[in-house]
């Protein structure tokens, strides 16, 4: 019977064997190592990238609803040009006026542009147009100033928004409010500064400085075709679904679209989003999956070799060890766990490297990845496929050690 002081002296014995051929043991094991360092590192990464965004959504609140132009999808381009399908600021009035279920819409156009202060000239700064209602869609408030009223917006005045952060890279005074920028080649009174609740991201380049104007001022820097989409907000998250069908009836009857007419637009909450993007995530995720899977085949495949080696090697030990009483099964199972050892201590060697590529991300100024981290359950199952991968592959070798011949494998040199 096999005790376990047995299986505690077969992984010190296995260890030692591991240390006493340090080179080709890192050499073995290195296709483990490749394997799981890459898969935790990944799974890090989307665990900090998640994290960001779904704490994001969160402060937008479960009732807000994105509007955009969409082509009917199997349906070829040219039957609806982007002049056909392009939202209006007219639809989102219709919207506003006839949705009982909002709160509030606006619409969105975005565009970059050069803006001057009397201390700094920038190119390339973030200027959106915007309706008073943004704040309420955005959860983003005055905080010095004043909003827009309705008047800037029917009357075009050449007003203009800025987040703290314009203050800081236009060089403009404390309190900004009263001051002038040129914006485009035209010059815009400051009248509010707009609280910055995170820092505008694309791709991972950080876009500090934000201006809003008025959405009727667009017009005068872009062509009469530029994207437009619409944010709106419901009354309550539990109106949101209702929201989301008021605004497709409205839609749809400011299109004149008839009930077989396919829909030129798409009206989507903010929770299919967040369940979207957990959908994507979990896709990355199985893609990794399927990396590490291929790496640990390879390693296994290395560790197969080279445990046939050691029982090469260590013949005249096996047939020893039989010849004092060793049984067939206790040299099977001291050769498997040397295997499965040798997997492990390159799962865990794979962890710590995909933990320190963890916080390597999360310190990385500007990259939005500070919660990246290996969770437990990574950990868990790193050395969970690395086990496997040792039982699997250290079978056949420790099938043929244990049914060597014990005279023969004495009589071996």
């Amino acid at each position: 019977m096999l005790t376990p002081l047995f299986y505690f002296e077969s992984v010190m014995l296995a260890l030692r064997q591991i240390w006493a051929n340090k080179l080709r043991s890192i050499l073995t094991a290195l296709g483990i190592i490749v394997g799981v360092a890459s898969t935790t590192a990944v799974i890090a990464a989307l665990t900090g990238l998640k994290t960001k965004v779904l704490a994001e959504f969160e402060t937008f609140g479960a009732a807000r609803i994105y509007v955009w132009p969409s082509r009917p999808e199997g349906v070829p381009r040219n039957l609806f040009p982007w002049e056909k399908i392009r939202l209006r600021k007219e639809e989102a009035a219709a919207i506003a006026e006839q949705c009982t279920s909002l709160k509030g819409i606006t619409p969105i156009s975005e565009t970059t542009l050069s803006v001057q202060s009397d201390g700094e000239n920038l190119d390339g700064v973030s200027v959106t147009g915007i309706w008073p209602a943004w704040h309420a869609t955005e959860n983003r408030q005055v905080i010095m100033g004043r909003p827009f009223s309705q008047a800037d917006i029917d009357n075009a005045r050449q007003v203009c928004l800025v987040n703290d952060l314009a203050v800081r890279d236009l060089q403009l005074p404390t309190d900004p409010v009263g001051e002038h920028l040129i914006i485009g080649g035209r010059r815009f009174l400051i009248v509010g500064v707009v609280e910055t609740i995170t820092e505008r991201m694309t791709g991972f380049n950080t876009i500090s400085a934000e201006l809003f104007i008025p959405h009727s001022l667009m017009d005068k820097f872009m062509d009469r075709d530029y994207f437009m989409r619409f944010v709106a907000l419901a009354n309550s998250p539990a109106e949101a679904e209702d929201a989301q069908a008021d605004i497709t009836r409205v839609l749809r009857k400011v299109r004149g679209l008839g009930s077989t007419d396919l829909e030129t637009f798409r009206v989507q909450p903010i929770d299919q989003f967040i369940d979207q993007f957990k959908s994507v995530a979990s896709g990355i995720t199985a893609v990794a999956g399927g990396i590490v899977a291929i790496s640990l085949l390879v390693g296994g495949i290395g560790i197969m070799n080279i445990m046939l080696v050691s029982v090469s090697e260590r013949t005249r030990e096996i047939g020893l060890r039989k010849a004092v009483g060793a049984t067939p099964t206790a040299i099977l199972l001291q050769f498997l766990l040397e295997a499965v050892t040798l997997c492990l201590a390159g799962g865990l060697i794979g962890v710590l490297i995909g933990q320190g590529f963890a916080l390597a991300v999360s310190s990385i100024p500007g990259a939005r990845l500070e919660n990246s981290s290996v969770p437990a359950w990574a950990v868990a199952l790193a050395f969970v496929f690395s086990a496997a991968v040792g039982v699997i592959f250290g079978m056949f070798p420790a099938i043929k050690a244990s049914r060597l011949d014990p005279i023969e494998a004495l009589r071996h040199e």
